[in-house]
């Protein structure tokens, strides 16, 4: 399947859509753009229990998978027409668990007709709260957001719009249900054991987090969400979580001798038979926290997804600082950077056509690659682009999803030395086309600028073939006045010769 592009000024060219493919449910939510606004047009919610379809081997069970792709053709039809550039679709904590992904992976992509990028927790984390928090103002600015989803929970504290500490811990309502509950059998001992192994999960955020503190707590995920509606219905509480209406909960869902029995006002249908699961979770997380109040919001990562995207098309993109605060942590020569994104947008702009490459993110990824080729250097100068790539890959990038930081350092690993074609195993086969090309244009640009010559533009002509490309020197004396340049350039085409391709001088 693959989605319609209409023209831009087509009636849904102002419309954007978020896809979060979570571990209990998959949600999407579609929007009306007015500048910095937006106007919620629809929202679709199944409930796809991805993470209960994980056998031992952490692989998805046929049923779950056809669960999970019939709900992204449901979801694909209603995105058709909708600008792909103006749609994000992520998978989290299950997609990260799942072993041999690439096959479900395609055919998720295939159903939904847009890409699917797989995010960190801590990526994950930093959505949560920019969809929670949005426009809420200075007023109690220190914030604590807490998540409770089917495979994780993320807990974050922030001031203001930006998050400060953020971790993703494993503990989710359907994880936690088949750990204790698996049988369907429900007691007061198990709870406690419930309970008190959610509070273990927590340990080792409890000190740094009471210490931090807040001044507001929030919790916006379905579970929380799910529990508030049985205490509200109960009488049990007004507005927002309480530790006593939450106690009255456990009570009321160990007086139940099994998962079937729990049946309250309130409670959807889906939710109850991940309720105890996702209760003990939150329960566990009162008490390491000391929470006395917890309010509830209704927005969740995808409306976070949207804030997001609205960034991007608004030219806000979040990951640009990320580059720039690791550029500046690890005190990168900016000015030599500078260089080298500026001469590898010029050949870029020479060959994106003939090699079939998107100029716009073509363009993003090899100015961050510019930018972070030599974080490395902090290590070592001998085989620094190894240890450039392996900190892009490891690092907390806020806004890059996992594939984003795999293409990243794949392109920054194969900026110098021998044109390694095994990095280009670990990424999804529509890019590995893309990214040795990007990495030809890179090595070529950090080459003609090693000498570290302020300002430098060498005066070069591209033409390219399938397997390489032929550079000419407009100036013909300016390759004599740089042998260092010239030698480069005969050790580069030997390199690229071995690794199958062409530089031809």
């Amino acid at each position: 399947m693959s989605a319609v592009i209409p023209p831009e000024n087509a009636p849904r060219a102002n419309e954007i859509a978020a896809v979060d493919l979570g571990s209990n449910s998959f949600h999407m939510l579609v929007a009306r753009a007015d500048g910095a606004n937006l106007q919620i047009m629809d929202r679709l919610r199944e409930p796809v229990r991805l993470a209960a379809g994980l056998d031992a081997d952490k692989r998805l069970e046929p049923d779950a998978a056809l669960r999970a792709l019939e709900c992204l053709q449901r979801f694909g039809q209603r995105l058709r027409g909708i600008p792909p550039h103006r749609v994000r679709a992520v998978g989290t904590n299950t997609m990260r668990r799942l072993r041999r992904s690439s096959d479900f992976h395609a055919a998720a992509e295939a159903a939904l007709g847009h890409p699917i990028e797989v995010i960190a927790g801590m990526e994950e984390a930093r959505l949560v709260y920019g969809g929670v928090t949005h426009g809420m103002g200075l007023q109690q600015p220190r914030r604590l957001v807490i998540d409770i989803g089917g495979g994780s929970t993320e807990l974050i504290i922030g001031r203001g719009t930006q998050p400060r500490i953020m971790e993703s811990v494993s503990l989710g309502c359907v994880v936690h249900t088949q750990r204790f509950f698996e049988d369907g059998e429900i007691s007061p001992s198990r709870f406690k054991r419930a309970r008190l192994a959610a509070r273990v999960e927590l340990e080792f955020l409890e000190r740094r987090y009471r210490k931090a503190g807040w001044d507001r707590a929030i919790g916006s995920s379905g579970t929380i969400r799910g529990i508030w509606r049985v205490m509200m219905a109960r009488g049990w509480s007004d507005q927002h979580i309480t530790r006593s209406g939450l106690e009255k909960v456990v009570d009321l869902v160990t007086s139940c001798r099994r998962i079937e029995d729990i049946d309250f006002e309130g409670l959807r249908e889906d939710r109850r038979p991940v309720f105890a699961g996702g209760l003990a979770v939150l329960a566990g997380i009162f008490d390491s926290l000391d929470l006395k109040v917890l309010e509830t919001s209704d927005r969740a990562l995808r409306e976070g997804l949207l804030f997001d995207l609205l960034g991007r098309l608004s030219n806000h993109d979040v990951r640009d600082d990320a580059v720039a605060s690791m550029a500046q942590r690890y005190a990168i020569d900016a000015r030599h950077a500078a260089d080298i994104a500026r001469t590898a947008e010029r050949i870029l702009d020479q060959v994106a056509k003939p090699w079939n490459l998107d100029p716009q993110g073509a363009r993003q990824f090899l100015r961050w690659a510019a930018q972070l080729h030599e974080v490395g250097l902090v290590i070592t100068h001998n085989g620094y682009h190894k240890h450039s790539g392996y900190i892009l890959r490891h690092s907390d990038l806020q806004g890059f999803s996992q594939t984003d930081q795999k293409l990243l350092a794949a392109l920054v690993r194969l900026h110098r030395g021998r044109f390694a074609l095994e990095m280009l195993d670990d990424l999804p086969t529509i890019w590995v086309e893309p990214i040795k090309r990007m990495a030809m244009i890179l090595r070529l640009s950090y080459l003609l600028h090693r000498a570290r010559t302020p300002d430098l533009k060498p005066p070069i002509r591209i033409g390219v073939s399938r397997r390489g490309y032929e550079l000419t020197f407009t100036q013909k004396t300016w390759l004599a006045r740089h042998p260092l340049t010239q030698a480069d350039l005969e050790r580069e085409a030997e390199y690229l010769a071995a690794a199958g391709l062409k530089l031809k001088l």
